[in-house]
């Protein structure tokens, strides 16, 4: 995989054995007094003049959490109370986007707990950057920063590059798209000063009734939901972060969101291992830096009552780290959803979490709490210091091999410009290019080959004004008029629209949800359901998908349609690869990733690779 990573962009490679080089220059110059200097006197005992010995980094971050032989390591640990060291394993949240009164609560955390990370959530990549270097600068050892991006740092943040969702790339027959991608993702991370991105999702979605993992997942195929896992860790990991898949022992297969309840899974071990563990056994093959654990209650590992997974032993350390022989870190889902709070208070439950052998803590209710609970448990002898003690030093170890022991502010400077490279670009139109699926193509409709006298309408319907879908149309087609209608219309517009339709020969639908990111309902109202229904029965209608696969089912016979595409989601590439499909300018090559109903299953998908010629026909 080292050598796709030059070929997706040789710079990478370059910066990544660069790095050490400039590191030992940049701390012989003049400036790296004047930086030391910056720093609080509490915090510069971390930054020595003198090095014993240079650090020389593991090629991978497992080989970094077994070398207990670190310098820096050691002399940062030897400066912490064992209060302190409990704070090292838990990662706040936090927001760029709620103001200085929440800002200042973040920095009490940081300053009065000596917390070990933030997980960053919603706002902009400026004012990100701003806190980042504030919250750093404050705090006593070096934070990580991490964030839950499955889909990039666009994900959270406006005005950076979001790539699709994991079931638009488990459309994908090429996975080194996502490998590059994850790639890319990676120096995001960095250049916005994270290190830890909670990807891949390595559920395997196999219930289209899945309220909370749905189109976060690869699909449906344990062997396909391992390789684009892999491929996607093995990227951002080679990039230099940690990723962190997600939700052990598998989130797949409930109809339960953990956010808000605890789901209970039935199944028997024989099942979870010949399904839901497969990716995650092989995630663990191929090194992945860390594991996140969901709350889930599973009664044939750990029949204890109303045990979410977060806080079973048995799950955490006796499957996970015993049985699989997990060497990476281990990390709880937030601590703040109802799957553990339900059953569980706060203090008790991340006390529980600890001695169930995760390593770090995420998003709690009350760090104080918290770290009074874990001090009464080894007083009671539940946990050990030197329990605590040898997790505290993992973090560490990570946090070394991340960079953090060379910690240096984020540049503000073309921020903006840096997250949204030409090569991000590249890559998700390759993505959307690969991934658009075709589902019905009766009587060779596509690739459209337009006569003289052929009359072209195109429908936006979810939309309240011409979509990037029609204006790429036009690029490819001689003439169209151009029509949307609301996803809520009511019968006087949808009867009103059926019969402007009526009158052209091909009409190419484009189907919308409530926002760009895929869902599980797409709220159309009866008459809006209804109008769709009769294109995709009046034998002249091309339908294109833009949401996820699984909601097909919301519109009857829609397998009817002389053509169908899925286009997973309205992100632009997608729109435009879409229209490129239809016309003949690129092939259809996606593949189903879920089976939708008994029309559409896993693994559909046609493959069509004649484009249109202008022109007569060669013989």
């Amino acid at each position: 995989m080292q050598s796709i990573l030059h070929k997706a962009n040789p710079l990478i490679s370059c910066r990544l054995w660069l790095l050490p080089l400039l590191a030992i220059l940049l701390c012989s110059c003049e400036g790296s007094d004047a930086q030391r200097r910056s720093f609080s006197e509490e915090q510069r005992q971390f930054y020595p003049v003198e090095r014993p010995a240079a650090y020389h980094r593991p090629s991978s971050l497992i080989a970094a959490l077994e070398d207990s032989s670190s310098y820096w390591v050691d002399s940062v640990f030897n400066t912490l109370t064992p209060e302190e060291r409990i704070a090292q394993l838990i990662i706040i949240e936090a927001f760029s986007n709620k103001g200085a009164k929440y800002e200042a609560d973040v920095m009490r955390l940081i300053k009065e707990y000596k917390v070990g990370g933030i997980i960053f959530f919603q706002g902009g990549p400026v004012r990100q950057a701003r806190l980042t270097n504030k919250y750093q600068a404050a705090s006593k050892v070096p934070l990580w920063i991490s964030m839950d991006a499955e889909t990039g740092v666009g994900m959270r943040l406006d005005s950076a590059v979001e790539y699709p969702s994991q079931q638009m790339l488990g459309a994908l027959t090429d996975n080194d798209l996502i490998y590059r991608m994850g790639v890319e993702v990676a120096q995001e991370f960095k250049r916005l000063g994270m290190h830890i991105n909670f990807a891949p999702v390595a559920d395997v979605n196999n219930n289209p009734r899945n309220p909370v993992i749905s189109y976060r997942s690869f699909g449906e195929d344990k062997y396909e939901v391992a390789a684009k896992s892999i491929a996607y860790m093995q990227g951002m990991q080679d990039g230099g972060i940690m990723a962190v898949a997600k939700h052990f022992p598998g989130h797949g297969d409930t109809d339960v969101d953990s956010h808000y309840d605890l789901p209970v899974i039935n199944f028997g071990r024989e099942r979870l291992d010949s399904l839901e563990l497969y990716p995650f056994r092989e995630l663990i093959k191929h090194g992945l830096g860390g594991m996140m654990v969901a709350h889930m209650h599973i009664p044939q590992l750990d029949p204890a009552k109303n045990v979410p997974s977060t806080l079973s032993e048995p799950i955490v350390t006796g499957l996970l780290k015993q049985e699989l022989n997990y060497k990476g870190l281990i990390f709880t889902d937030a601590m703040v959803m109802k799957g553990v709070t339900k059953y569980f208070e706060p203090g008790e439950a991340e006390a529980r979490a600890l001695m169930a052998g995760n390593d770090v803590l995420e998003r709690l209710n009350s760090v104080p709490k918290a770290i009074r609970a874990v001090q009464e448990a080894i007083e009671n002898g539940d946990l050990t210091q030197e329990e605590i003690d040898r997790r505290c030093k993992r973090v560490l170890a990570a946090k070394q091999w991340l960079g953090l022991d060379k910690y240096k502010p984020v540049q503000l400077e073309n921020l903006y410009e840096d997250l949204n490279p030409p090569i991000a670009d590249l890559i998700n139109k390759n993505i959307a290019d690969n991934a658009i699926t075709l589902l019905n193509n009766r009587k060779k409709m596509l690739p459209l080959q337009q006569t003289p006298r052929m009359s072209i309408a195109t429908l936006s319907v979810g939309a309240s004004r011409v979509t990037a879908f029609q204006r790429q149309v036009k690029h490819h087609a001689t003439e169209t008029d151009d029509f949307f209608i609301s996803r809520k219309a009511d019968a006087r517009e949808t009867r009103k629209m059926w019969k402007q339709l009526k009158k052209y020969d091909v009409v190419l639908v484009a189907l919308y949800g409530p926002s760009m990111q895929p869902g599980n309902n797409l709220g159309y109202s009866k008459d809006a359901t209804k109008l769709v229904q009769q294109l995709a029965k009046s034998n002249k209608a091309v339908v294109t998908l833009f949401n996820n696969a699984y909601t097909l089912n919301q519109f009857p016979d829609i397998e009817n349609s002389r053509a169908l595409l899925v286009g997973y989601q309205g992100y632009f590439h997608a729109q435009a690869a879409a229209a490129e499909v239809i016309f003949g300018k690129v092939p259809a090559r996606g593949k189903l990733a879920v089976t939708v109903n008994k029309h559409y299953t896993f693994g559909d998908g046609i493959y069509l690779n004649k484009p249109f010629m202008a022109g007569p026909s060669a013989p």
